[in-house]
């Protein structure tokens, strides 16, 4: 058991390196990265479909790479949107890790790109644990997966700078309990903006790109406390930013690529 805790720590310290690295190269090419995390079926790819096509509007130099353990769909989705769009295969692997991240953006991530939003492996557990470099981490859930999704993926929520609720206009037709959502955020991750979101109606839509423009001109995020986010039992913090419910004994290497990065 000790054995697989040290490999874990070992493989989370090396992304953790690999991060910093990319996250500073990026910042120094004036781009900032978005991880947006959820379930499946949570309406995140529909909502940053609508966030890309509303900052191609307004001019702003977007890209938007995805991941998924299998099809295109969600790039063939994206690109409709007219802004740079990349489709990550993770072959099975339930999360990106920095290194993948950086191998794909070496030689695409095209030049005066402002914002770069990565759309996860849809999944609350797995990506979690891995920092890739973003300077914006975003949870999404919708009404429809119920009020208690935050506790119980209590990483996922408590680590986001900013929650956003999806499929806003369902609510009433699932009987969506928003006090209790809110109750159930601020208990994981005191004081972190909650949004309320529908890509069908547009309520909310531009909210990401405002809070991601913030970020990019130098605005505050909010910083969750990791007391909030449950270590279960195995001892090791992951920085001022990240902790572990679950990890993979899986490394794709160094993410030596983030130097390639002009």
């Amino acid at each position: 058991m000790c054995r697989s805790v040290e490999l874990r720590q070992a493989v989370l310290a090396r992304n953790d390196d690999g991060a910093r690295e990319l996250r500073a190269r990026l910042l120094a090419r004036g781009t900032v990265a978005v991880n947006l995390l959820s379930s499946p079926g949570s309406g995140k790819t529909a909502l940053l479909e609508a966030e890309l096509g509303l900052a191609r509007e307004r001019g702003i130099a977007v890209a938007a790479l995805t991941a998924d353990l299998a099809t295109e769909n969600d790039a063939v989705r994206l690109a409709r949107s007219g802004v740079p769009v990349k489709q990550v295969l993770t072959d099975g692997l339930c999360h990106l890790e920095t290194a993948m991240l950086a191998g794909q953006l070496a030689g695409w991530l095209p030049e005066g790109t402002r914002l770069l939003f990565v759309e996860n492996v849809g999944n609350l557990v797995c990506p979690a644990s891995y920092d890739l470099g973003e300077s914006l981490r975003v949870t999404l859930a919708s009404v429809t997966e119920g009020e208690d999704k935050p506790l119980k993926y209590p990483t996922a929520f408590g680590l986001a700078n900013l929650v956003l609720v999806t499929k806003a206009d369902l609510a009433a037709a699932v009987d969506f309990d928003e006090a209790a959502f809110l109750a159930a955020v601020a208990r994981v991750n005191p004081g972190v903006e909650v949004v309320f979101t529908s890509a069908r109606t547009g309520q909310g839509v531009g909210e990401l790109l405002d809070r991601a423009l913030a970020v990019l001109d130098g605005g505050q995020v909010h910083r969750p406390v990791m007391a909030a986010a449950p270590q279960h039992g195995h001892g090791h913090s992951h920085g001022p930013e990240h902790s572990h419910e679950h990890s993979h004994e899986h490394s794709h290497g160094h993410a030596d690529a983030a130097a390639e990065l002009s």
